[in-house]
């Protein structure tokens, strides 16, 4: 697993992502407002098939929910799982695939 996470309250979320089992931990030291994202690039271009990519909110990956619903629609097709800490997302199983396809529909 990899893991996302801007600098806001690091420490909290690299020890949550640290808990969750990921092997790298990828940072973004600059606001979520700014488009431009290096950390999430390269944690990006990093995964691979069969890879996950942990975030600790869902925000860390989508702006909006449709941008979400776009990103992590990359990812799968690319063999990539997303889990999301906070709200308890995880699209690597079926379960986890309908609550997100649920959140995705009522955005």
């Amino acid at each position: 697993m990899r893991g996302y996470q801007p600098a806001t309250r690091s420490w909290l979320q690299h020890d949550a992502l640290n808990a969750a089992g990921c092997e790298r931990i990828f940072d973004d030291h600059a606001s979520r407002a700014k488009a431009d994202r290096p950390g999430l690039t390269e944690a990006l271009g990093y995964l691979r098939d069969g890879d996950t990519l942990v975030v600790w909110k869902r925000d860390r990956l989508g702006r909006s929910m449709s941008h979400l619903i776009e990103k992590v629609g990359e990812l799968a097709a690319r063999g990539v799982g997303f889990r999301s800490l906070t709200e308890q997302i995880d699209i690597t199983t079926s379960g986890g695939m309908l609550v997100f396809n649920i959140f995705g529909s009522l955005a």
